[in-house]
């Protein structure tokens, strides 16, 4: 059984991963995930008894709040934060200027400038030790989580206590102010990252005025039906997907398609949930229920994005469940061992060994690896492209082959009949055959009234469909399924899809439907070809010369013609072998080919339920153009990932080896560990900048 538990109060990357190893640890709980990002944790149980277990841990977590769906929003608070850190910054500040005036000298100056840093200690100190010792008690409750005791927290306890033990009471206010400091800024950088999801989640509509007989009335776009007629008025968001029946308007289509230009649209034309009418109030029918509206699947995604997570996080999780008691022990061992040879020397030692606890702390790749992957997401979603998690931005990073279906991918996907050779009986027989198919061709005979009626309809993938009509037996589809009966046909190059039909073995006539290609899909490819991607292919069930007719113009290295939806998956694996293949789709038939290729991308708008839900990404809006700026994105993000954790690791190990030879102060090592957090922090935040 699968829950998702929706919780606030769970503010860091390093949380998230103690609660997640808590919740995979109880007997009957298969996988846990809790996203701090989305404040949600994700649970697959066995059985009743785990999942109250489960919502006892989550509860007692920390400041964690578990609530419903219809809770109120608290908004985010820092002030019990920022006043600690200010009162211990002023008796700070005091007693560093009592000590630079009188000196520590006379019994009254040492007695007062020690009380001031015991103050500032406790202002700034008292929640490390709270969460230490709830941490205590976590990790010895149903057996020992050695991960849960040894978190961030006892680190800078026992630095701060050690130093306290050794006399260095300012060194020992330094610890726990410069840390509360970076969690302050932490925490401001993740509520940050939060907000603009916060924001994109705002495309949903809150009501929407649905017109009936009786007038007007407002209701909630969850119960809104196919057909139904609504009303949008200026600075509405559209709630459903819908078609202008009347009026014309200028739409913002930002929060999808990340454009700031209006589009204009009139009746007859299609506009999509999320966007804002900044034009005239128009009527429109709707085309879908919002659970199958574009902003319902954006949504879906974007809550969902940060479940999967990319390697490189994977691995900084792992990490430092072993890392941290790895340097404990060595901490320990620094403040024994060496003092046993040089005359017992504990407190020059100890000092090192505190310099070496606060140093080693790995907040700074725990936070900002997590932050980046997700920094990326957005990135993608201000384009339009929407992912189905971290992980895939490593693989679209890495792809070499593009392979592209050609109809409604590259070409526009609406069709409509543009000649009929052979008369009204050609187009009547090819509209009664299509008229309950599910290929994207059969749209355009959904206007073509037919006296005509098809029984015994079997539908042959790939090629058309085979019928009785009038008790004679009809074939309707291409030339290879009219050859594959034995009838003759002559095909003619053009850029037009040619719909052949025969009666009893004889050829009737043809109907050519139209299509075009995308405006922007030249570019589109061009751009593509900028971001390294070595090849282009097309993968179409259409003959080669058609398609060359069709894609002319078009940057394409290759393509694979007269292919079947059971032939592209294996076309796929073979293109496999020249890099990483990234492959576009829209229809139902494209799922095999999504599923073989590495990475795949489905187009939003027109794209089939079945594309969307089988591809890693969604171009929410159709536009080609989003395809090269997600490859930049993803490139972007794992720079920015890799320089995090090699800068961290490098300045880390710098300062623990300078920490051994005593060449720093102990408030400097914290400085250190915070410093490098922070600028690791503001390292990813350079995803949220304009790509």
């Amino acid at each position: 059984m699968d829950k998702v538990i929706k919780i606030r109060n769970l503010d860091c990357a390093a949380c998230a991963a103690e609660l997640s190893e808590e919740l995979e640890d109880i007997k009957g709980v298969t996988h846990a995930a809790a996203d701090f990002i989305n404040q949600r944790v994700s649970l697959s149980y066995e059985s009743a008894e785990a999942f109250e277990k489960a919502i006892d841990v989550i509860s007692h977590f920390e400041e964690v709040e578990i609530i419903d769906g219809n809770a109120p929003e608290k908004k985010e608070s820092h002030l019990k934060e920022i006043v600690s850190i200010a009162i211990s910054a002023v008796f700070f500040v005091a007693g560093l200027v009592l000590t630079l005036l009188f000196g520590s000298d006379e019994r009254w100056s040492f007695s007062l400038i020690v009380s001031f840093w015991l103050v500032a200690f406790l202002a700034a100190g008292w929640e490390v030790a709270v969460n230490a010792g709830k941490n205590a008690v976590r990790a010895f409750k149903d057996g020992f989580h050695p991960s849960v005791l040894l978190d961030e927290n006892l680190l800078m306890l026992i630095a701060a206590i050690g130093a306290i033990a050794i006399g260095e009471y300012m060194e020992a206010v330094a610890v726990v102010l410069l840390y509360q400091i970076g969690e302050l800024l932490q925490s401001l950088a993740v509520g940050s990252s939060r907000g603009a999801i916060k924001r994109l989640m705002e495309m949903k509509s809150d009501s929407a005025v649905r017109l009936t007989e009786n007038g007007q009335e407002e209701v909630e776009p969850e119960v809104l039906c196919e057909g139904d007629i609504l009303l949008i008025r200026r600075g509405d968001k559209t709630p459903v997907d819908c078609v202008i029946t009347e009026g014309e308007s200028e739409l913002d289509t930002k929060s999808l398609t990340g454009e700031s230009y209006l589009r204009e649209v009139r009746t007859g034309d299609e506009v999509l949930a999320g966007c804002v009418n900044e034009g005239n109030a128009f009527k429109a029918r709707v085309l879908r229920p919002y659970s199958e509206s574009a902003v319902a699947k954006i949504m879906e995604l974007v809550e969902n994005s940060s479940a999967s997570k990319a390697k490189p996080e994977k691995f900084i999780t792992k990490f430092a469940r072993i890392y941290t008691p790895v340097v404990v022990l060595l901490a320990v061992l620094i403040a024994v061992i060496p003092p046993l040879f040089q005359g017992y020397n504990f407190p020059i030692w100890v000092g090192r060994a505190l310099n070496f606890l606060v140093i080693s702390c790995p907040c700074a790749l725990i936070i900002s690896v997590p932050l980046t992957y997700f920094s990326g997401v957005g990135a993608l979603a201000r384009e339009g492209v929407l992912t189905k998690g971290a992980v895939y931005l490593d693989k679209l990073a890495s792809v070499k082959v593009v392979a592209f279906d050609k109809t409604g991918t590259l070409t526009e996907g609406k069709f409509s009949v543009a000649n009929v050779v052979g008369g009204d009986k050609v187009l009547g027989y090819a509209a009664a055959a299509e008229r309950n198919s599910s290929h994207p061709l059969a749209q355009a005979f959904a206007n073509v009234e037919t006296p005509y009626t098809a029984e015994k309809t079997e539908e042959i993938a790939g090629m058309g469909i085979s019928c009785e009509i009038c008790g004679a037996h009809v074939l309707v589809g291409s030339a290879r399924l009219l050859r594959g009966h034995g009838i003759e046909v002559e095909e003619e190059v053009s850029d037009m899809v040619a719909v052949y039909v025969a009666e009893d073995g004889i050829l009737l006539g043809r109907v050519e439907i139209a299509d075009t290609v995308r405006g922007n899909a030249a570019e589109a490819l061009l751009a593509l070809k900028g971001q390294g991607v070595k090849k282009l292919v097309v993968l179409t069930g259409d003959s080669e010369e058609r398609a060359k007719e069709t894609l002319k113009g078009l940057s394409v290295d290759e393509i694979r013609a007269r292919l079947l939806p059971d032939e592209k998956p294996l076309f796929a694996r073979e293109l496999k072998r020249e890099g990483t293949l990234l492959y576009v789709g829209d229809g139902i038939n494209d799922t095999p080919v999504m599923a073989e290729s590495d990475v795949s991308a489905a187009m939003g708008a027109l794209g089939s339920d079945a594309a969307i839900e089988a591809s890693d990404f969604v171009l929410a809006s159709d536009n080609l153009a989003a395809l090269a700026k997600a490859v930049k994105a993803a490139k972007k993000t794992r720079k920015i990932v890799t320089e995090n954790i090699v800068f961290s690791i490098a300045v880390k190990v710098a300062l623990m080896v300078l920490s051994l030879f005593g060449s720093i102060p102990l408030w400097a090592a914290v400085f250190g560990d915070v410093g490098v957090m922070l600028l690791a922090v503001l390292n990813s935040m350079r995803m949220r900048m304009k790509l």
